[in-house]
C-alpha cells in the first residue's frame, strides 16, 4: 500500500500543480468559464454542450473545477442534456486518461522502481482497493485523473475499468447535473445541497476503505 500511495500523491502533484500555475498566471479563472459557457448558450445549446465535454476532458491535463462546471451545466443547459454531456465528458476524459498509462504508464513505473517485488505489490495493492478508488475518486478534485492513470498503469481490463468508472460517475453526473438544473442564482440552495451530500458521501467511502486497508494490514503476520 506505501508504494501505492506513493505514486498516487506524486501524480496528484503533477495534477495539482497545473492548477496552482492557472491560478497564479490567470489564463483560466471560473468567470471565464462561466462566460464561455453563457457564450455557447446564446449560439445553440448543442455548442454548449460541446463546450462542457471539452472542459471536463481538459481535465485531464489541466486541473479544472469539475464540479462547477458540471452544476453550471445543469444550469444552463437542463437536465437531460447537462448529464449526457457531463458523462460524456467524464468518460472521455477517464478512457483517454487510462488509455494513455495504459500504454506508456507501466514503462515509466518500471523505470522509476527497479525492485520488482515493490512493483509486484503496487499492481496487487491497486487489485484489491483499485474497483472502489474508481467508484469514490469523484470525493476530491484530482483524485479521478489519478485513479483512471493508475488503473491504466497497473492493467486493469478495460471492461472492469469502464464498469467501475462509470459506477460512480454516472449517479455523481446525474445528481450534480440535476441540483444545477433547479438551482438559480437567487435559490443556489439546490445545487449546494447537493454537493455538500455527494462530497461527505464520497469522503464516507474514502474512510472506510482506508479504515480497512489498515485492518488488513494489521491482519496480516
Amino acid at each position: 500500500m506505501k508504494e501505492l500511495i506513493k505514486v498516487m500523491l506524486t501524480l496528484a502533484l503533477v495534477f495539482a500543480s497545473t492548477f496552482i500555475l492557472i491560478k497564479a498566471t490567470g489564463i483560466l479563472t471560473l468567470e471565464d468559464i462561466q462566460l464561455a459557457l453563457e457564450q455557447a448558450q446564446q449560439i445553440h445549446p448543442g455548442y454548449l454542450a460541446l463546450v462542457v465535454i471539452g472542459l471536463l476532458f481538459v481535465d485531464l491535463f489541466i486541473a479544472i473545477p469539475t464540479m462547477t462546471v458540471t452544476i453550471m451545466a445543469g444550469f444552463f443547459l437542463g437536465w437531460p442534456m447537462a448529464a449526457a454531456a457531463t458523462i460524456s465528458g467524464f468518460l472521455l476524459a477517464g478512457t483517454i486518461g487510462y488509455a494513455i498509462s495504459r500504454r506508456y504508464g507501466w514503462r515509466l513505473l518500471n523505470r522509476i522502481y527497479q525492485d520488482r517485488e515493490k512493483l509486484d505489490e503496487m499492481h496487487r495493492t491497486f487489485s484489491t482497493y483499485g474497483p472502489v478508488m474508481l467508484i469514490i475518486c469523484r470525493a476530491m478534485p484530482i483524485l479521478p485523473e489519478v485513479s483512471c492513470c493508475m488503473a491504466g498503469a497497473t492493467r486493469m481490463s478495460l471492461p472492469k475499468f469502464l464498469t467501475m468508472y462509470a459506477l460512480g460517475t454516472i449517479p455523481y453526473a446525474l445528481i450534480i447535473t440535476y441540483a444545477g438544473s433547479i438551482s438559480s442564482l437567487d435559490n443556489p440552495k439546490p445545487a449546494i445541497l447537493a454537493a455538500i451530500g455527494i462530497s461527505l458521501t464520497l469522503w464516507t467511502g474514502w474512510y472506510l476503505l482506508g479504515r480497512h486497508a489498515r485492518q488488513q494490514k494489521l491482519r496480516r503476520p
